[in-house]
């Protein structure tokens, strides 16, 4: 329907004529924001749907989590349900599915033949995919259209132009680095996450390499969910020039409200050292004393120079 000329016209006759309530849907963000707003602007109400959450996974698996003490007692179903949905992610069908990769790089295809390519007419369709399976490649990193330009062999103005037809597509999106500068958040790389974990799985074929990023990957779609449902929530990532990092910055309104470290495990020695040196000093900087660390299973609160550091399991966050 979405590609019949004038079709919101119609929708919007229909709407006046109060013939009938109209449901809407589309995979791409653009839909709403763009061309259909304008035309129903006061006549609609948007609402954004993620894949399936952990906890909805649980329920796509017969697994009822009524309470905390259901989430204690079920801790070893949980966490070998939670190795599956961050291996294949939360998009309904794959979840059901048998043949969830195959099903993975046919959405890939179709999000960017049907959502992207033939909807804008882009005659370099391959330099696209390339552009896509970089980025999803590479989740959780830092990067610059600058750095991707000889990679790629096309110039900044048309990676700039593609990636935002991949988050328009709801194909990934990026956080920015948080700086009181606007000029400094705006120049800074920028960190890419994928919609879904599975897809960027399907695609890179780094799972067992990537732990820690898939990890890291579905806190950030977590929070992305949180970003939607509330316009006075922000988040970033936090990094300063000696390369001290926290993956991520909650602002809420002009207030930092809460910094998150996600690392696999703690047990080396410099690895905590590191994750927690960083949430210290970015604290200090940012003026939040709400500082917490996700891991794969230890949790522990920790004491040091005079802040309090709450370690917790990504299966209990994504249950709280």
């Amino acid at each position: 329907m979405h590609n019949v000329p004038k079709w919101e016209k119609f929708v919007r006759t229909i709407q006046e004529l109060g013939k009938a309530k109209i449901i809407i849907s589309g995979s791409s963000s653009k839909l709403l924001s763009g061309e259909l707003s304008t035309i129903l602007t006061g006549r609609h109400l948007d609402i954004y749907v993620f894949p399936l959450s952990f906890k909805e996974f649980l329920s796509f698996k017969n697994l009822e989590i009524k309470d905390k003490l259901a989430i204690i007692s079920k801790r070893i179903e949980i966490k070998s349900f939670l190795r599956e949905y961050l291996k294949f992610g939360g998009f309904p069908e794959v979840v059901l599915s048998k043949a969830k990769k195959q099903l993975l790089l046919t959405y890939f295809e179709d999000i960017l033949t049907k959502d992207i390519i033939n909807k804008y007419k882009i005659r370099k369709g391959q330099k696209l995919k390339s552009l896509a399976r970089f980025y999803l490649t590479n989740i959780g990193k830092e990067i610059t259209f600058n750095s991707i330009k000889k990679f790629l062999g096309i110039s900044v103005d048309s990676i700039d132009l593609y990636s935002s037809y991949l988050e328009e597509a709801n194909l990934l999106f990026f956080i920015k680095r948080f700086s009181s500068s606007f000029k400094e958040q705006e120049k800074a790389p920028r960190k890419i996450y994928s919609i879904d974990v599975g897809l960027a799985n399907a695609i890179a074929f780094k799972l067992s390499k990537n732990f820690g990023y898939g990890m890291e990957n579905i806190v950030g779609i977590e929070l992305r969910k949180k970003e939607f449902l509330d316009p006075n929530l922000e988040i970033y990532y936090w990094k300063d020039y000696k390369q001290r990092e926290v993956d991520f910055v909650i602002k809420e309104g002009l207030k930092i409200k809460q910094l998150i470290q996600v690392c696999y495990s703690l047990d080396d020695y410099n690895t905590k050292e590191r994750e927690i040196k960083s949430l210290i000093k970015a604290s200090e900087e940012l003026k939040c004393n709400n500082l917490l660390i996700i891991t794969w299973d230890e949790e522990d609160e920790v004491k040091q120079e005079n802040k309090t550091i709450k370690i917790v399991p990504l299966w209990k966050w994504l249950l709280s």
